[in-house]
């Protein structure tokens, strides 16, 4: 059977799209060191995802932007972006392996519960996605880099978060996330607020 894994990455981000791969490993051409795309290091995830693209059936990778997160709700914009990578596919796999969700398609499928883990197709899914997704935060850095982008990747760290408190959220950012929200507030208060003579 030719089994397609999936996975997504930038779900729980507060900048930019949600990235999800959809990846048919060939069985005849092993790929050593798949494993969940966070266990491993960027440099680590680097090596692989070429070889990832090189030895597998098929590949294929989608976004998601942050106004139709907004307008779904990240859940759905995941399933969204699994489907269209899915979509994208060259050929047409006969079942799915995902990571903890279900897909609306017609396709016998199964939702493995930490399946980055259990499975190397879901594992090969997550390296595509991460380091499509992280090489996006790089290039988007070059446009907004008051927000440090290019070290936690639109992540919600302090850095980040103070970033936002300074400077208010970009187009890019994903307003229906508090954090993104709260900082609108946060902006716009630091504007009212009279300078001291």
């Amino acid at each position: 059977m030719r089994i397609a894994g999936l996975d997504e990455a930038g779900r729980g981000a507060l900048f930019g799209p949600v990235v999800a791969a959809a990846v048919i490993l060939n069985p005849k051409r092993r790929i050593v060191g798949l494993d969940d795309s966070k266990k491993l290091t960027p440099d680590r995830r680097a090596e692989l995802a070429p070889r990832i693209r090189e030895h597998a059936l098929a590949w294929a990778v989608a976004e998601i932007d942050a106004q139709r997160i907004d307008a779904w709700n990240i859940y759905q914009a995941s399933r969204q972006a699994m489907t269209a990578a899915l979509e994208q596919l060259s050929i047409v796999p006969d079942y799915l392996l995902l990571d903890a969700m279900q897909l609306d398609v017609l396709i016998e499928q199964k939702s493995l519960i930490h399946g980055d883990a259990r499975s190397v197709s879901i594992a090969a899914a997550s390296i595509l996605a991460k380091t499509h997704r992280d090489t996006r935060m790089e290039e988007w850095h070059a446009v907004y880099p008051q927000y440090g982008l290019a070290q936690h990747k639109g992540y919600a760290t302090a850095e980040h978060l103070a970033a936002l408190r300074q400077h208010g959220p970009s187009p890019l950012h994903r307003n229906s996330f508090a954090p993104v929200r709260e900082s609108r507030c946060w902006a716009a208060n630091a504007q009212q607020t009279p300078l001291p003579l």
